[in-house]
Order: C-alpha cells, then structure tokens, then sequence
C-alpha cells in the first residue's frame, strides 16, 4: 500500500526506523507544517516532501495517511485525510475529545475507509504470548490485573536535550500540557480490553501534583492517574499512570491458578513469566517463576530509546486488512474505545470520581502466528 506521513517530529524517526520491516508500505512522501523541519527530515531518511497537505491529499496515489502531528491537530488532519478518501493511522489518542473521535470513526465508516490508532503494542510479541496465555487459562481465570505506566521524574531529567535520530527536539510542552495519561497509558490500556472485553466503568482519581516542570506551560494536565478499571467480563484492573513514582512499566495478571507478568510492556519481546500457586501448611505461596515461550519472532529494532517497538506494524496491520478485505485487528470501534478510556482517566476522574463507559467494540483477532 501506498502511504504519505504527516508530522516530522520526534516520534516520526520510530516510524521510519522500522518501515523497513514492512516492504508492502511504500512512503511516497512526507509534510511538516514546518517547512524546515520537513526539509531535514526528508534529507535525513531520503525521502521526498510535498509542499502542502492539500497536495499530499491531493496526490491519487496516497491509499494511506499516518497522521503523526501533534494531538491537537490529530482530529482536524485525520478529518481532512478521510474526506480526501484516505485510510488513516493515526497516533495517539485519535482525538482529544470523545465528540470528535466518535465523528471521525463515523466519518470513515460512512465513507468505507479505515481510522486506527496508535499503539499497536498490542500487536507485539509480548502482548500476543500473554493474550495466548489467557486464553488457553494458563494461570486459571483471571480475576485481577495490575498494570503500570510510571515514567520517573522525567520534569527532572535533561530532557530540554532529547532529541530524535534526525534532529527533532522531544515535544516537551506538548507532552506535559497533553498529559502522561492520554500520551503514555494506551501501550498499556490497548492491551487489557483485548484481552478481557470492554470496559464498563471506571473509578479513580487524577491530579497534577508537580505544576512546575522547569517550563511555562499554558495547561497543567494530571500528571498522576490511578484507575480501577471494570471490565464486562468482570475482571478488575488497576492502571496506575504518573511521571512522579520510579520508571515502571509492569504488568502483572493474577488468576486462580496463579499469576503472569512482564517487566517491560514497552518492549515487544519483554520476557513473560509465570508462577503457579501452592499451599504449604497454612500459606498460599507462588512457585518459583518460570518463563513462558514467547510466540512469533521477535527482532531487535535499529534506534535509540526507552522502548523497542515495531512503531510500522500498526499501518501495515491496516493495510493488510484493506487488502484482504477482513476486520483490522486494531479495529476504527476499539481505538475509540481505548480513546474514551484514556480521556476518562485523564479527564474525568479529576478530584476522584466514577466514569461510565459509552463506546463498545466486536471482539478483536489474535495474530495469525500467535
């Protein structure tokens, strides 16, 4: 499939990093708002620009728009891709509304096109071993899920100083105005409502406790969540997110029979282990752990970060689902679903509160190796 990006930032480099494990994705451009930025991307990675977006969606030959600008333009450009007739992945969140994320879900549907969002984590390794894992009951019925997104202090890291593989500067204000919930929590969030269903309620609390971050900003978004999420199959999980407790992105799913976990779930081969419950004398303990085989082949991915994700899997899921005329594993009705869940825990649990779900989605499809 034929594709063109918009958006030259920070998170662009991952994307073009690992295009090349997908050669059915031809780019046949990219566009920047910021015609410098653009330019230097472009020398960087090789690649050609357009010189507007209306010439991006313009061009017949674009079937696929990756929609890689700030959260706030997401909505306006992803509606502008759709109206063109392109099919769109986007990063996340879909929109920074629930309103405008649902008009843009529907917009494709009217119009028989695809809209999916980032992270396609849940297409990783890790997360499919685990899905499988659950599945197959592994350890038992699920009852419990504790899920982390803890970045450390990142306000007290150089972080003025990150910057991509091709020179673009870590969007600092936009991370800590947007908020750590709506930009970090979905590599988790993606994972759990394909694994146990969709979510009914949410209740929880979220605050911003540090407003100083060593930069002016115009919006102090919570950078401390914690929810308990509650699913329709009624397993229970809680989904802490901060930029304040120790780097921690865990997972750990607790069952009748015993208990699963990964260290890492940024890392789509992030190691899986199990550990069975015992009784001796009056405890109930755990076995020592032991390591579950991780399905599919797992790569080691050409760049530098805190993550090793294949960034393309998702635009390639997309458009294996174009051309096979099936489903998309990440489908337009579960990316809005993840969208409401991720606004809800930013947005309305301020002070503390109780959220009700509105959005649903069909099941969802393993990978096909796993």
């Amino acid at each position: 499939m034929k594709i063109a990006l918009v958006g030259c930032g920070f998170v662009a480099d991952y994307y073009l990093k690992t295009l090349p494990e997908h050669p059915e994705l031809t780019l046949l451009g990219v566009y920047d708002r910021n015609q410098a930025r653009a330019r230097t991307f472009s020398a960087y990675h090789k690649v050609p620009t357009y010189p507007s977006l209306q010439a991006l969606l313009a061009d017949r030959q674009v079937e696929m728009v990756l929609n890689l600008t700030n959260p706030r333009s997401h909505y306006e450009v992803s509606r502008a891709c759709l109206e063109a007739g392109k099919h769109v992945y986007s990063e996340k969140p879909l929109a920074m509304t629930l309103s405008e994320a649902r008009e843009l879900v529907e917009v494709a549907e009217r119009r028989g096109l695809l809209i999916i969002s980032a992270p396609c984590s849940l297409l990783g390794e890790t997360a499919q071993t685990i899905w499988k894992a659950i599945r197959k009951q592994v350890i038992g019925s699920v009852r419990l899920v504790y899920a982390e997104m803890d970045e450390g202090m990142v306000f007290k890291m150089p972080y003025k100083k990150w910057i991509s593989a091709s020179g673009a500067p870590w969007p600092y204000k936009d991370e800590f105005e947007i908020g750590t919930t709506l930009e970090h929590a979905g590599y988790v969030a993606t994972w759990l409502p394909a694994f146990f269903g969709p979510v009914q309620s949410i209740a929880g609390f979220s605050a911003c406790l540090v407003p100083d971050k060593g930069t002016p900003l115009d919006v102090l978004a919570p950078d401390y969540a914690s929810a308990s999420l509650h699913f329709a199959s009624g397993v229970v999980a809680r989904l802490t997110c901060s930029l304040l407790a120790p780097h921690d992105h865990s997972l750990r799913i607790i069952g009748d029979k015993g208990v699963m976990y990964t260290d890492d779930t940024w890392y789509y081969t992030s190691p899986v282990y199990v550990r069975r419950w015992f009784n001796l004398r009056r405890r109930h303990l755990e076995w020592p752990r032991r390591t579950y085989p991780l399905v599919g082949k797992g790569t080691r991915y050409k760049y530098r970060g805190t993550q090793q994700m294949d960034f393309a899997r998702g635009p390639a899921e997309l458009a294996a689902a174009v051309r096979e005329g099936r489903p998309a594993r990440l489908s337009p009705r579960y990316s809005l679903h993840v969208n409401e869940l991720v606004l809800a825990v930013q947005n309305e649990l301020q002070g503390g509160a109780i959220y009700k779900m509105t959005t649903t989605f069909d099941p969802l499809e393993p990978m096909p190796w796993a």
